[in-house]
């Protein structure tokens, strides 16, 4: 099956192409390399691995790219609360506009799977989200990728995916995600400072979101046309949950601070029942996740400036 990846050149999609390959699917990455392509590299080398470069809000460079396309994973967007906040004309053209874009030109007979977050439900105190919890984002990237869903939903024929936080190594690296960052700062600084240590949060290991990217290309007409919340009731933790599990294994100082907040307000837990009834788990703790963060803190440099290619 030819498989074309939106926003291939990230976090999630360079994480997702060795498993793709290695089953012997023929991989097409569409990226604007906003992040730079050095973690696409070592994918160049396969004969069935292929890069379209060009922005998923422009339809001309799209339409090439899903020329021959049997199955989409779209991950183009960006990502989080930070970014979307700093960049909100931006984010909405890609996020919203882009995921439009998409559903104009595809065939409607090609799957999609379409990666969208948990970050819908907002802030549910005391609450398990499921999927027919009703949708309360707070943030811009939130309520985009709300709206992103109804337009694939509006669609038909695809798969929609509410990810937990992502943590982990990854190709192409991210500093900026809960897990990653208390990760690095507790090896880097030796201190942290946490704001609303109570609120809980719930977490995917990168490597498991690549799995079940593949679990939907494999179960498609079982899964299609649904939302599933993706991640494990085990990872449902809190901020303090997290820092504590740092310090078994970094010795660094920490400080609850009792005045301050969080600029990112989300606090639930949420239910991965559909998705476990489907056939899906996760396999990579968060323990497993932090000992390898820890040791891939050696070898990232944020203040080297021939880091960056």
């Amino acid at each position: 099956m030819k498989v074309l990846i939106t926003g291939g050149a990230g976090y999630v999609g360079t994480s997702f192409i060795p498993l793709l390959l290695k089953e012997g699917h023929s991989v097409r990455v569409f990226d604007n390399l906003l992040m730079g392509g050095a973690a696409l590299l070592p994918f160049f080398s396969h004969p069935q691995f292929e890069f379209v470069r060009g922005d998923i809000r422009e339809k001309s460079s799209l339409a090439e790219a899903l020329k021959g396309a049997e199955a989409i994973v779209h991950l183009a967007s960006i990502v989080g609360f930070p970014a979307c906040r700093k960049y909100p004309q931006m984010s909405r053209e890609v996020n919203v506009d882009g995921t439009q874009n998409l559903v104009e030109l595809a065939d409607k007979n090609i799957p999609i799977i379409f990666a969208s977050t948990g970050s819908g439900y907002g802030k549910l105190i005391g609450e398990f989200c499921t999927e027919t919890t009703p949708l309360n984002p707070l943030s811009n990237y939130g309520k985009q990728k709300v709206e992103a869903e109804k337009i694939f939903q509006d669609r038909g024929n695809v798969v929609i995916y509410r990810f937990a936080t992502a943590y982990g190594v990854s190709p192409r690296m991210r500093l900026d995600l809960l897990i990653n960052d208390f990760t690095f700062r507790a090896v880097k600084d030796r201190s942290l400072i946490v704001y609303e240590k109570h609120f809980m949060r719930t977490f995917i290991h990168v490597r498991d979101m690549a799995r079940a990217f593949l679990f939907a290309l494999n179960n498609f007409s079982k899964l299609k046309n649904e939302a599933y919340n993706v991640g494990d009731a085990r990872q449902n933790v809190s901020k303090e949950d997290i820092c504590r599990m740092i310090l078994k294994k970094v010795d660094y100082y920490l400080h609850f601070a009792d005045v301050g907040t969080d600029m990112d307000q989300r606090n639930y837990m949420v239910s991965y029942d559909k998705i476990a009834q489907a056939g899906f788990t996760c396999d990579v703790t968060i323990e497993a996740g932090i000992d390898e963060l820890i040791r891939a803190s050696q070898a990232i440099d944020v203040t080297n400036p021939f880091a960056n290619v």
